[in-house]
C-alpha cells in the first residue's frame, strides 16, 4: 500500500487523489502540516526520490517566503535542510507518495503512471 504525506486543502493533493483513487490504488494519507515525516524519514525519501533536496520545498508557500528560505539554502548544508523540512510540514512539497521503495513529490499524471500504475499491475 501506498503512503502519501499530503494536506487536505492542497490542490495538487486533490489532484493526486483523484487519479489514486482513479486507478483503484489503495493507499494511507498522513497529515503533513499535523505529522511531517521525520528527518531520518526525509532523508529515506530523498535518496529514494532521485532528486535534488531543493525539490522538497514547497518554494510557492508562505512559510518558505515567511523564513526566507531562499535566501538560507545558499549557505546551510543539506542537513540543516532536512531539519527544516522535519520541523514544518508546511515548507514540505506535496504530496509525496511512496511505497517504501519508489517516492513521488509533487503531481505529474505521466510520472504517476510510470511508478505507480506499473507498480501497482506488478503487486
Amino acid at each position: 500500500m501506498l503512503t502519501m504525506y499530503g494536506y487536505p486543502t492542497c490542490g495538487t493533493c486533490k489532484k493526486a487523489r483523484k487519479w489514486l483513487n482513479d486507478h483503484d490504488i489503495n493507499y494511507s494519507e498522513i497529515q503533513i502540516a499535523e505529522h511531517p515525516p521525520a528527518k531520518n524519514e526525509l532523508r529515506s525519501l530523498y535518496r529514494k526520490s532521485g532528486l535534488p533536496l531543493k525539490e522538497f520545498f514547497n518554494t510557492s508557500g508562505r512559510h518558505y517566503r515567511d523564513q526566507d528560505i531562499k535566501t538560507k539554502i545558499r549557505t546551510e548544508p543539506e542537513e540543516k535542510w532536512l531539519e527544516w523540512l522535519s520541523a514544518d510540514g508546511m515548507l514540505i512539497k506535496r504530496p509525496i507518495i511512496t511505497d517504501g521503495e519508489h517516492v513521488t513529490v509533487g503531481f505529474n499524471p505521466q510520472q504517476f503512471e510510470a511508478i505507480w500504475g506499473k507498480v501497482m499491475r506488478e503487486n
